[in-house]
C-alpha cells in the first residue's frame, strides 16, 4: 500500500514516512520527524521538528505533536487534544531549553479535547476520557477522566472498562485476563 499525502500538506524535507500511511488536508509534517507505517494524519496536524510517531497511531484534526513528545505504536489521539511542553510559559521569555518530554505508551488513546500537561507517561493502553485534563502519569490500563484527570478504574488492551474481582479481571470481548498488583495491572498470561 502506498503513502497518501493530500495536497494541500506541507511536508518538509528529511522525512520518513512509512508505507500505507495517510496525511489529510493542511497537515504540516517538519524536518527530521519520522511517522511509522499505516498511520492517519488528520485535517491540520501539525508534526514538529524530529518528532517520531510509532505505526498505526491514529491522530486526529487539530492536534500539534511537539519536539518532546514520543508516540508509541497503536496510539489514538482525538480530535482537538493538546500537548504542552513548558511547565510556565511566557510571551516575553523563550523557555526552549526547559521542554519536557512526554511518553504516549504502546496502545493508549487520548480523548477529544484531553489536554496533556508536559513532562508525564500515558501508560500502555490506557484511556483518557474526552476534555480531561491530565496533570501527571498514567499507570498502564487506567481509565482517568475530568479536570484534573482521576482514575475512575481499569481498560482491557481492547479499552472496556474492567471489573476487578480478588485483584483479577476478565476482557469481556476478548477474554483476556488481567491481574492487578500493587496498583498496577497487567495481562495474567
Amino acid at each position: 500500500m502506498s503513502i497518501s499525502i493530500h495536497p494541500s500538506a506541507i511536508v518538509d524535507n528529511n522525512v520518513k514516512i512509512g508505507q500505507g500511511t495517510k496525511v489529510w488536508h493542511w497537515t504540516h509534517i517538519s524536518s527530521g520527524a519520522s511517522i511509522g507505517e499505516y498511520c492517519t494524519l488528520g485535517q491540520n496536524v501539525y508534526i514538529a521538528p524530529n518528532v517520531h510517531v510509532g505505526n498505526h497511531v491514529k491522530i486526529q484534526n487539530n492536534v500539534s505533536i511537539y519536539s518532546g513528545i514520543n508516540i508509541h505504536d497503536n496510539v489514538f489521539i482525538g480530535p482537538s487534544a493538546v500537548f504542552t511542553n513548558v511547565i510556565n510559559p511566557r510571551a516575553n521569555i523563550e523557555r526552549k531549553h526547559e521542554f519536557k518530554t512526554t511518553t504516549i505508551e504502546e496502545g493508549a488513546s487520548i480523548g477529544a479535547n484531553a489536554t496533556i500537561i508536559c513532562g508525564n507517561t500515558i501508560g500502555a493502553y490506557s484511556l483518557i476520557g474526552a476534555g480531561a485534563v491530565v496533570t501527571k502519569s498514567i499507570p498502564a490500563h487506567a481509565l482517568v477522566q475530568g479536570t484534573p484527570a482521576r482514575q475512575q478504574g481499569w481498560v482491557s488492551k481492547a479499552g472496556l472498562k474492567l471489573a476487578i474481582k480478588n485483584n483479577r479481571a476478565l476482557c469481556p470481548e476478548t477474554g483476556e485476563r488481567y491481574i492487578l498488583n500493587e496498583g498496577i495491572l497487567t495481562p495474567a498470561n
